[in-house]
This record gives structure tokens, sequence and C-alpha cells, in this order.
């Protein structure tokens, strides 16, 4: 059966990509290449140009494929950008969500597969966080994805368009074979600018925020490996031909490390000691936020294989250095 991945090209997307084809799926891409890279596609996948809001594409897409499901993880990602850019994140997140959606409805697609957020909670009062917790973003970022995940809850009601919403945590590391990781350049994830700053592809990192109300100051976050990630959507589509019901589920681990055990365990694995400031927090980060993962595991059927922050790291890292050698 043929899946549409939307955003295929980049981090996340290309994982998924891997995973589908190791799991004898037939992948079709989408991706307009703004944070994606066309070597990231395996050979033989099609890779089409465009964006998800294009309804013409897209439904001439499900057609000429006979696209059975979607998997949506095009979109824009970066909280302290959509505070500053808070129009440009609602058009590329939720208008083009929203005809993406319509598409889907519109070409008989069976199912769908949305990226949504742990921003859609906010600053948490609960730790863990349950997906039956309140939803308060605290930027534009959170409430984007919300809005998204609203719209494909009344599509269903209205259409029969079954879907899971998965609301992803801090999502980090790389492919354990190194085939593909996060590659774009001036990414904001932490672990991402820890490795670059401890191989000395940045000459210093900043700690923004150290008088949140945590252990030591800094925020605390689940992170959870990307490959993990990709399995959780695997077992999603699973649950979903399988008959399940459309659910919304939280995809971490249930621990959280702060800012600076983070950087001290980046330091550890690569040997190397490295510059960090303090800097000013940031607008829209919440102080602490750590999944409950129970209805991933009981209702997806979801065992994540790498709960390692060493090895987390250690995949950043060797991606890290080929990346480095691909760019000389």
């Amino acid at each position: 059966m043929t899946v549409l991945v939307t955003g295929g090209a980049g981090y996340i997307g290309s994982h998924m990509v891997l995973a589908l084809l190791a799991a004898g799926e037939k992948p079709v891409v989408l991706d307009n290449l703004s944070t994606g890279f066309d070597w990231a596609i395996p050979e033989g996948v099609p890779l089409v140009l465009g964006e998800t809001g294009d309804q013409p594409l897209v439904a001439k897409l499900i057609k000429a494929h006979g696209i059975e499901a979607i998997i949506h993880f095009a979109a824009s990602i970066v909280v302290p950008d959509s505070v500053a850019d808070p129009l440009g994140y609602y058009k590329n997140n939720t208008v083009n969500s929203r005809a993406l959606i319509e598409c889907a409805v519109q070409g008989g697609v069976k199912h769908f597969i949305f990226s949504s957020t742990a921003a859609v909670y906010g600053n948490t009062e609960r730790v863990p966080v349950t997906e039956d917790d309140p939803l308060l973003p605290m930027s534009p970022y959170g409430w984007s994805k919300l809005m998204s995940e609203i719209m494909l809850l009344d599509a269903s009601a209205a259409h029969g368009l079954k879907h899971v919403v998965l609301r992803y945590f801090n999502v980090a590391g790389a492919d354990p074979e190194l085939r593909t990781g996060q590659s774009t350049k001036g990414a904001t994830h932490l672990i991402k600018v820890a490795v670059e700053t401890a191989l000395g592809r940045r000459g210093k990192m900043d700690v923004f925020g150290t008088g949140y109300p945590t252990p030591d100051g800094t925020c605390v976050r689940d992170y959870i490996h990307v490959s993990d990630l990709a399995q959780a959507h695997l077992d999603a589509l699973r649950y979903l031909r399988g008959g399940g019901a459309s659910v919304a589920a939280n995809c971490g681990y249930g621990r959280g490390y702060s800012v600076r055990e983070v950087i001290d365990t980046v330091k550890q694995v690569s040997g190397v000691e490295f510059r960090v400031e303090l800097a000013p927090p940031r607008a829209g980060d919440p102080a602490q936020i750590v999944a409950s993962s129970e209805r991933a595991r009981a209702v997806l059927g979801w065992k994540p294989q790498r709960d390692d922050l060493p090895t987390i790291v250690a995949h950043a890292l060797g991606w890290e250095r080929k990346l480095m050698l691909r760019n000389r």
C-alpha cells in the first residue's frame, strides 16, 4: 500500500521513509526542500517538490499513486520563530494542514497520522503529562499544531477520516546506521547544538534561562530517539489498518533531563569540554515537560528500543561527524 509522507526529506520524515521501506511499504514523498534534502531520500522513492497547501498537486498525487495513508510531518517547528512570525506559522502549519486534510477526505484516503507536539500542553502542572491533561500552548507553534488536531477531530466526526495524532516530545539522535540525521543548518535542537559545539562547528552554545522551578534551574525535557519515533508511526499505521479508532498519543520515554544534564552527557560522550554561556530565557519555553507514554504503549503497541540518553547523543555525534565529512 502507498503512503504519502509530507516533509519526507526532513529530519524525522527521512527516518520515516527508511522505516516504511524496511516494513515493505511504498512511500511517496512530498517536500518543498525548505529544510529537507533530496539526498536524504533513498533511491527509488518518488520525491515530488511542492507544498502541502497546493491542493491540485496533492489531489493528483493521491489519485496517481493510490494513496491509502498520509503521514504529515511538513511544518515549521521553531518556538521562538513562531513568536516572532505567528502568521507565518499559522499559514504553514495550520492553513496548509487544513488543505491537506480536505484533499485526504475528497481523495478517499483512509488513514491520517499527524505530527503534533508536546507544545500543545504548555507549562504543565502534572509530571508526567497525560493526553487528557489541559491543552494550553504557550506559543503560536503550539497553537498552530493544536488547531490542526482540532480540525482532524472534526473531519473524523464529519467524514470518517481515521487518524492518530502523535504528540512528540524532544526528538533527537540519528539513524543508527547513519543513513540520515538532523542536517538543517542553524538548527535549534539542544542535542544538535551541543554536538555541533563539541565538534567545533560552533564556538559556544547558550543555556537559555537558569531560574526555572526545576532541580538545577534549567528547562527539563523528555528526549526520544528519532528511530523510536518512526517506529511509533509504523505502529500507528498498523493500528489504524486494524480498525482502531482515532486517538492522540504522547511520544516520549517518561523521563526528563535538564539542559545542564544534556550538556554534561554530550561532554562525557564526546570527550570534549566546550564553552557554554548563560543567556536570558526564551519566550514560549515551559519549565518542564515530560511524557506519559502509556497510551502509545498500550493502544498502539509501541515498544521503544533506544531509551538511553548517551546512546541518543552517540548517534547524534556520529551523524554530525559524517555531515562534516560530507560538507568538506
